[in-house]
């Protein structure tokens, strides 16, 4: 995670969802960067339209004249933006209107001092990679930030599929899927999954199956450059971060990689991943009051 001390002269707004909460929201935002002199940029597919804005522009003009796309809602709601916007190199900041929210940061009550301070210029930075695939060496249009899921389709029901890493066999299994996680997706489907957390700064592949017809499997970490092969021995199907989903054939081979492209999500300077696990996960009772220091 860097530090990054930029000009922020644009801001763009997206939503997913059109309510009175979001658009409560929305107009504290408009107010904050109004005052700031800054522009707002009203992407197309943003489901809230704001009414003091001239004009609605297309979502290419948002991409490229904007410096900031701020999500509000849930982290559906971030992962749809970034899926439209953060692909192409925008950066992106969450407002969590949602329930865990571990990609939207800034929660309604410290919406203006965090706004306030981000627009200056002071705030914190990571890239996160999404997730790609190739069907039969085809390239699909489909990407994900937290997973890709291959499953029966149907409830309790089983499939059988071989597992490569990078042209290397791994093992033949049953099982009612499998769930390939980034470090992202970590703290998202796969954590219901029994998986384990992993550190966004930890750039790694998490490859866990679904009830898996064995008494000995376990979830396997692989580096974020591995590529990812599994062939279902019957139709199934797969999914992208629980949003698009689509058929598999028996036989056909699914490629699975990051993208070259790289999701700058923004943060206030104070964020901790540690204690955003305690808070949404409820880790502790509480942090302790005296300093842990070195020996």
């Amino acid at each position: 995670m860097v530090k990054k001390i930029k000009k922020i002269r644009s801001v763009a707004l997206y939503a997913s969802k059109n309510n009175t909460r979001v658009s409560q929201i929305l107009g504290q935002l408009i107010e904050i960067i109004e005052s700031l002199d800054l522009k707002i940029i009203n992407p197309k597919s943003s489901k809230v339209k704001i009414t003091s804005m001239t004009r609605e522009v297309s979502d290419a003009y948002a991409i490229k004249n904007s410096d900031l796309m701020i999500a509000v809602g849930g982290d559906g709601t971030l992962l749809s933006c970034s899926r439209k916007f953060g692909i192409h190199g925008l950066p992106i900041l969450g407002i969590n209107l949602g329930n865990l929210g571990f990609l939207n940061d800034i929660a309604p009550k410290q919406i203006t001092n965090s706004l306030i301070d981000i627009l200056a210029g002071h705030f914190t930075v990571d890239k996160r990679f999404f997730l790609e695939t190739e069907i039969n060496e085809k390239v699909q249009n489909n990407i994900a930030l937290n997973e890709v899921v291959i499953h029966s389709g149907s409830i309790a029901q089983l499939i059988d599929y071989e597992l490569f890493i990078d042209n290397k066999f791994v093992y033949r299994q049953k099982a009612d899927g499998l769930i390939v996680s980034t470090s992202t997706g970590s703290t998202a489907y796969a954590l219901s999954g029994n998986g384990p957390i992993i550190h966004p700064e930890v750039n790694a592949i998490c490859l866990l199956p679904m009830f898996p017809h064995s008494l000995n499997t376990r979830p396997m970490i692989v580096t974020e450059d591995s590529t990812i092969l599994v062939i279902p021995n019957k139709k199934s199907f797969i999914s992208y971060d629980s949003h698009i989903m689509t058929s598999i054939k028996k036989g056909e081979e699914v490629y699975i990689k990051k993208t070259k492209q790289k999701l700058h999500l923004v943060h206030p300077l104070d964020h901790d991943f540690f204690s955003a696990c305690r808070t949404k996960l409820g880790w502790s009772l509480g942090v302790p009051n005296k300093n842990i220091t070195e020996s």
